[in-house]
C-alpha cells in the first residue's frame, strides 16, 4: 500500500525500489475517486499522468539523473497555464478555454520531473473566502463536509489535505493559501512578492497577486519554493537574485516575535483562537524565545485599503474578458457590440466577481479616483513604512490566520462579513512580505486552524525556520 509522508522519504522509497511513480499516480487517482463528493478538482490529467509516471520510472531505472520534484505527484488552482490544458478560473467566461503556454511556475515544475494530475476548483477568479464563488460548485472541507474549505484556493487546500496529491500550488492575492490552509489543517505559504513568477497566472490585482504552496511539512514547502522561485523575463515584478538557496534550520536558536495586541484582543476573533494562541505565546516564551505585544494602531484601515486597491485592478484585469477573441460569447447576433459586450459579461461573470468589477470601477472613475484610490494608495504605504520599523526590531510578526474556525456552507451570506474576515491576512499582501499558515491548534470540536507567521521581505527562509521550530514545540 502506498504511503506519503514527505517529498524526501518519497524518492528514498523510489530509489530503495519499494515504490513506483506509477504506483503514486494510481493511488491519488484512486483517492480522488474516492473523495469525488468534496469537488476539489475540476479535470483529472489521467492518461499522461500515467504515461509520464511510466517514463520517469523507466529514466530513474535506468540510472539517469532525477529531478528536484522526481515524480512529485502535484496539482494546480484552476488560475494557472499549463499549455495544451483547460484553465478557466473556475468561471463561465473561460469555460473550455485552453492554455496557449505554460506559467513560469508550471514550467519549472515540470523542469524536475513533477507529475501535474489535475487542475483544481476555486472562487471564480480567486475572489472569494470559502470557495462558494466556484461556476463549478462548492469545494467542501474533508474534516467536515458541511463546512467551507476556504477560498480561495479551496480546492487545492482540500487536495493536500485529503492525500490527493503530494502538494499543490495556489495563489494568494489577501490570504487565498492561507486561509483555506488554515479551515482544512495544512500549510500553506504566500511568499514575498515577487518570489515566484506571475507569468501564466490569471491576474486578480497584479501588485497583490502571488502564486503560493500547500504541503504537509515545512521541509516539502522549501523544496517547491527553491524549484520554482527565481527571476523571470517575462514577469518584471519577479525579484531578479534567487534568495531561496540555504537549508531550512540554519539559522539562530532563538527569535524575537511580536503580535498585534489589538489583533489578539479584537472582538471578532473567536474565543478558541485567541485562547490558543495566547496559551502558545506562553510556550514560546517558555521556550527562551522574545515574544511581545505590540500596538498597531493602523489595524482598522487594513480591509478597507485592501478592497480598494484590489477591486480596482480588478476591474482594469477583467476588461479583457469581453467575448471578442477569447472566452463566453453571448449568441445573438442581432445584438450590436456594446450590447454583446455587456451580456457577455454579464452572462459570463459570476455575482462576486461582478461586485468587486463594480466596485473598482466605482472607486476608479471621475470625482472618486482621489478620495478613494489616492488615499489607499497613501495608507498603503503607511502600512510598508510601519512594517519596515517593525522588522528592525523583530525577526517576525504572529497573528490568527482568520478570526473563526471553517463555517457551515451558506452560513455567511453578507458580503461585507466575508470581506472582514480577511482582517488578518490582507496585511501581508498589502505590504509584500512573506506569510505562513501552520496548522498548531484544533477547537473542542475537532476543526483544524492555525497560526499565520510573518517575516521581512526576503526573509522567506528565516519564515520557514521559525515556522519549523513552532510545529515541533
Amino acid at each position: 500500500m502506498f504511503i506519503f509522508h514527505s517529498i524526501e522519504s518519497y524518492h528514498q522509497s523510489l530509489l530503495n525500489g519499494q515504490t513506483s511513480c506509477e504506483e503514486a499516480v494510481l493511488h491519488y487517482f484512486e483517492k480522488i475517486k474516492q473523495d469525488a463528493h468534496l469537488n476539489a478538482w475540476l479535470e483529472i490529467y489521467e492518461e499522461e499522468a500515467l504515461i509520464q509516471a511510466k517514463k520517469l520510472d523507466e529514466s530513474r531505472l535506468a540510472g539517469k539523473t532525477v529531478g528536484k520534484l522526481h515524480g512529485v505527484i502535484t496539482g494546480l488552482k484552476d488560475v494557472i497555464c499549463y499549455k495544451g490544458h483547460k484553465v478557466s478560473a473556475s468561471s463561465l467566461i473561460l469555460e473550455n478555454f485552453t492554455s496557449l503556454y505554460n506559467a513560469t511556475a508550471t514550467q519549472q515544475l515540470l523542469n524536475e520531473d513533477a507529475i501535474i494530475i489535475g487542475r483544481q476548483n476555486c472562487d471564480e477568479f480567486a475572489m472569494g473566502g470559502s470557495n462558494e464563488n466556484s461556476a463549478y460548485g462548492h469545494v467542501k472541507n474533508p474534516n467536515d463536509v458541511e463546512r467551507v474549505s476556504g477560498g480561495s484556493s479551496g480546492g487545492s487546500a482540500v487536495a493536500v489535505k485529503a492525500g490527493h496529491c503530494m502538494i499543490s500550488l495556489g495563489s494568494d492575492t489577501g490570504g487565498s493559501v492561507r486561509q483555506p490552509a488554515d479551515f482544512c489543517g495544512v500549510i500553506g505559504m504566500k511568499p514575498t512578492y515577487g518570489t515566484i513568477s506571475r507569468y501564466g497566472l490569471i491576474a486578480y490585482a497584479s501588485s497583490f497577486d502571488q502564486i503560493g504552496i500547500f504541503a504537509n511539512s515545512i521541509e516539502d514547502v522549501s523544496l517547491v519554493l527553491d524549484v520554482i522561485s527565481g527571476a523571470d523575463e517575462f514577469d518584471s515584478t519577479a525579484i531578479q537574485e534567487n534568495f531561496i538557496k540555504q537549508e531550512v534550520g540554519q539559522t539562530k536558536e532563538k527569535f524575537k516575535i511580536c503580535y498585534f495586541k489589538n489583533a489578539i484582543e479584537h472582538t471578532a476573533l473567536d474565543k478558541n483562537i485567541s485562547n490558543s494562541i495566547k496559551g502558545f505565546i506562553d510556550k514560546l516564551s517558555s521556550e527562551g524565545h522574545a515574544v511581545e505585544a505590540i500596538n498597531f494602531d493602523l489595524l482598522e484601515y487594513i480591509v478597507p485599503t485592501y478592497y480598494i486597491l484590489t477591486t480596482a485592478e480588478a476591474s482594469s484585469n477583467l476588461s479583457r474578458f469581453d467575448g471578442v477573441k477569447y472566452g463566453y460569447r453571448n449568441k445573438n447576433e442581432e445584438n450590436d457590440l456594446l450590447q454583446m459586450y455587456k451580456l457577455s459579461r454579464s452572462e459570463g461573470f459570476g455575482a462576486e466577481v461582478k461586485r468587486r468589477i463594480l466596485l473598482g470601477t466605482f472607486v476608479l472613475s471621475e470625482g472618486y479616483y482621489d478620495a478613494y484610490f489616492t488615499k489607499a494608495q497613501q495608507v498603503r504605504k503607511l502600512l510598508i513604512d510601519e512594517t519596515t520599523s517593525i522588522f528592525e526590531k523583530y525577526d517576525a510578526i504572529i497573528l490568527p490566520t482568520s478570526p473563526t474556525p471553517a463555517f457551515k456552507i451558506g452560513e455567511m451570506k453578507d458580503p461585507i462579513e466575508i470581506f472582514l474576515a480577511d482582517i488578518y491576512t490582507v496585511f501581508a499582501n498589502l505590504v509584500g512580505i512573506p506569510a505562513i499558515s501552520i496548522p498548531l491548534f484544533k477547537t473542542p470540536d475537532g476543526l483544524p486552524f492555525g497560526l499565520q507567521v510573518m517575516a521581512d521581505k526576503k526573509n522567506d527562509l528565516l519564515l520557514l525556520s521559525i515556522s519549523k521550530k513552532m510545529m515541533e514545540l
